[in-house]
């Protein structure tokens, strides 16, 4: 129960632009700043900021972010943690089943609207916190994994074609 919720709210903080990550304390490769677990479901791109060359000001600035916004969501995360407990303590036979899935349905409904706003707020703040130099630079990593997504697909496709295509012709 708690490995989906800390995964989703990593993925929920996961930041735009391929994505974003805080650096990890002393600049150590393959240091996943407490996101380790989820077996890499949503971290590609995640280590843009590793690339970034950021001050040890611009870490500190973007941890404290990271960690503000993972406080102010405890109580969103209570909730839906609440809610989804109380449903699951219910048969489908019992009275107020069907009512306890609609406030369920609300609660997470609510929860992943604000997981949105929140991680554009998360961006927008960690990205203030860049240099022209670095949002340039970023801009540029997110072209290249476009790019590079763009070839994947058309080499699948390609080899899709070519794998269905009956070998004597």
């Amino acid at each position: 129960m708690r490995k989906p919720l800390i995964l989703g709210l990593a993925l929920t903080s996961a930041l735009a632009f391929g994505g974003f990550a805080v650096a990890a304390p002393g600049g150590a490769p393959h240091q996943h700043a407490g996101w380790h677990h989820g077996h890499g479901h949503g971290h590609h791109g995640m280590f843009a900021l590793r690339k970034l060359d950021l001050s040890d000001a611009q870490k500190a600035s973007i941890k404290q972010i990271m960690k503000s916004s993972f406080a102010s969501s405890k109580a969103q995360r209570q909730a839906v943690f609440q809610q989804r407990k109380a449903f699951e303590s219910l048969t489908p036979d019992q009275a107020g089943y069907q009512a306890a899935a609609a406030r369920l349905a609300q609660v997470e409904a609510d929860a992943t609207k604000a997981r949105v706003e929140q991680r554009a707020n998360v961006q927008a703040q960690i990205y203030g916190v860049l240099t022209t130099a670095q949002k340039m630079q970023l801009a540029s990593m997110k072209a290249q994994h476009e790019q590079r997504k763009q070839e994947w697909k058309q080499f699948r496709a390609q080899h899709r074609t070519d794998a269905a295509q009956p070998a004597g012709k």
